[in-house]
């Protein structure tokens, strides 16, 4: 029995390990690692096909959001059933990956990921994977990975545009060493605001996953360089990126997105339908700016004291210090995904 179990498991990989790069140790590797995968959208879908189907040995999917029909363009994964029926991404997601590999050992979580949760999410992964759309999650991540020693690897697209880098503590650069602080809302885009070609997200998913396996495998050291591809241009760079000495993860060990001293709080008010949502540091939004973005999106009403942004059923009431108040719904987790959809952050 166990003799041709193995010949099923040669032959299914045998393209795979024909490849010098992986070879016959690196896919015995790959089926004992465990890798988490945080955020299922787009990015994420690309990633959890390509680790399922390459026999990685277990994957955590992590994803508090539900499935939209807008989602069908890009997220791999999904299918009009899952948009009708409103299923959470990790469930769906880690239903179709087993018809793909009847053999994978598949978790699925759906939860907000905050700085209560992140540390135990990725405690005991070989390699965290980035598959979300904000960098309040994106400090989390790179926080708790640097702190529990856990290599990551960074993806972003919007647009026919997309990067990523291999975050390797102690070796690589940082995400807080590339951006010390999270950039301002305005300068930032989302899917929903620049929108998004399938093309960019097959690529930096694709990038991202061949990164993993490198680490996986043993069989090369990450560059430390920050890869930037668009496809409409027919463009692809990497650059290379230093460690900062006052870096406060990295270097400093402080870890602040873990301590709630960056990111934000959520608060549904009770019996107004109504979240809002504080950042524990002022963002500074130039509204005018950030107006512009979202017309393409919504409805926008801007003054010098706020935006009110009209899109679907939601009423978003933007200020500049980067707090919003979200009408419309009483879920804490509708009320971050509709932030991170539209704003960015």
């Amino acid at each position: 029995m166990m003799k041709e179990k193995n010949l099923r498991h040669l032959k299914r990989y045998s393209r795979q390990m024909l490849f010098s790069g992986i070879g016959p140790e690196g896919q015995e590797r790959l089926s004992m690692s465990r890798v988490t995968l945080i955020g299922c959208g787009g990015l994420g879908s690309v990633i959890a096909t390509s680790l399922v189907r390459a026999g990685v040995g277990k994957i955590k999917i992590v994803d508090r959001d539900f499935v939209e029909e807008e989602n069908l363009l890009h997220q791999i994964l999904y299918d009009e059933e899952d948009a009708r029926k409103h299923l959470p991404k990790a469930t769906a997601a880690r239903r179709k990956l087993l018809r793909m590999n009847s053999s994978a050992s598949l978790e699925a979580v759906v939860t907000d990921v905050h700085y209560g949760n992140i540390e135990e999410i990725v405690a005991g992964s070989h390699v965290v994977m980035d598959g979300t759309d904000n960098f309040e999650t994106r400090y989390l991540m790179n926080d708790a990975c640097v702190k529990g020693n856990i290599p990551w690897i960074y993806g972003a697209v919007a647009g026919s545009r997309g990067m990523c880098t291999t975050i390797v503590p102690g070796v690589t650069p940082c995400l807080r060493c590339i951006f010390p602080q999270i950039p301002p809302p305005e300068h930032l885009h989302t899917c929903d605001t620049s929108g998004v070609l399938l093309s960019i997200v097959q690529t930096v998913g694709s990038l991202q996953v061949s990164e993993c396996f490198k680490l996986l495998t043993g069989r090369q050291t990450p560059s430390g360089e920050l890869i930037y591809c668009d496809v409409w241009e027919g463009t692809c760079v990497g650059t290379k990126l230093q460690r900062q000495e006052d870096c406060a993860s990295c270097q400093k060990e402080e870890y602040p997105a873990l301590k709630a001293r960056e990111g934000a709080s959520v608060t549904a008010l009770c019996g107004r339908n109504t979240v809002m949502i504080t950042y524990y540091e002022p963002k500074g939004i130039h509204l005018e700016t950030l107006a512009k973005k979202l017309e393409p999106a919504g409805r926008t009403e801007v003054s010098p004291d706020m935006i009110m942004f009209h899109v679907d059923t939601y009423h978003l009431v933007i200020f500049p210090d980067g707090r919003v108040i979200v009408k419309g719904t009483e879920d804490p987790n509708v009320a971050r995904a509709l932030y991170s959809k539209y704003i960015g952050n």
